[in-house]
């Protein structure tokens, strides 16, 4: 019989093997577990499955063979013994295993050819960068990145949005943690990315400005001036940091409040520094 709508199990018979194994593959995981009512093993081993089955919706379909009703099927596969369970993708066979399992070795088979929550963040990211959206990239890259820090390419992805929506300091914290063998010209070329936004903080316009700032201290104006210059080099830290000294002289001080909320709305959703300066800046206005 063909699954019921909303459910995730299906009975595998010689009327619609070709529909599961070789079509509904191409779409899911297919768990073909080969059973029989008169098995214990089988009893234990189905709620477990089924439980597993419940997780994975959207990418994972539970499908049972009756070996008593339907030999051929097992014949087809090969089956020696019960239980067996096999994983079958694309109309090919990818793992499984065969006797009594704990649900931790049930898992431990299954989930490793399953998309990780983190595949789906990371491919979003990568699309936006394709389309030079980095704004949004930052957010599904922090998402991938809070879901496996030691992914390298989630975390090559997550240093390039660091850089381009001005955070290169932190960029270069998640590359130095890179090892020589992972180094590749992805790597190499968001290091590039980093040492130009270095050089663009050293500016002689920023040089300046700072020394002024550095023989004037209190001087507002130069302090939303520097702060300017540092945010078109993308060193938003510095520039918020700055705005915020001005904003805490003086609320209404030239545009330091315009630059400022508009830096803070610049930055990409699940930007730390969003959510810290957002918090900041609101608490002095209101």
């Amino acid at each position: 019989m063909l699954p019921e709508p909303n459910t995730n199990h299906v009975d595998i018979t010689l009327e619609n093997f070709q529909q599961i194994i070789l079509e509904e593959s191409k779409l899911k995981t297919i768990m073909v577990q080969f059973w029989a009512p008169w098995s214990e093993p089988c009893g234990e081993l189905t709620p477990i499955l089924q439980s597993i089955a419940s997780e994975y919706n959207d990418n994972l379909l539970f499908a049972r063979v009756n070996c008593d009703e339907q030999q051929e099927i097992a014949g087809q596969f090969g089956v020696r013994g019960l239980p067996t369970v096999i994983l079958v993708k694309d109309g090919q066979p990818l793992d499984g295993f065969a006797g009594p399992q704990t649900e931790a070795q049930v898992r431990e088979v299954i989930e490793k050819h399953l998309p990780k929550p983190e595949d789906g963040f990371l491919q979003s990211a990568l699309a936006c960068i394709e389309l030079g959206n980095y704004h949004e990239a930052f957010t599904f890259a922090k998402q991938a990145f809070e879901a496996n820090n030691e992914r390298i390419d989630i975390r090559l992805t997550m240093a390039d949005c660091y850089v381009e929506v001005g955070q290169p300091a932190l960029a270069k914290k998640l590359l130095e943690a890179v090892t020589m063998v992972d180094q590749d010209a992805r790597y190499h070329a968001i290091v590039g990315k980093v040492e130009l936004a270095e050089q663009a903080s050293e500016s002689p316009e920023i040089k300046e400005l700072q020394a002024a700032l550095e023989a004037d201290p209190e001087n507002l104006e130069i302090k939303v001036k520097l702060s300017v210059q540092l945010h078109q080099a993308h060193k938003n830290d510095e520039a918020l940091a700055l705005l915020l000294s001005v904003l805490q002289k003086d609320l209404n001080f030239g545009e330091a409040k315009k630059f400022t909320l508009d830096i803070i709305n610049a930055l990409p959703d699940g930007d730390a520094l969003k959510s810290q300066y957002r918090r900041k800046i609101y608490s002095l206005l209101y």
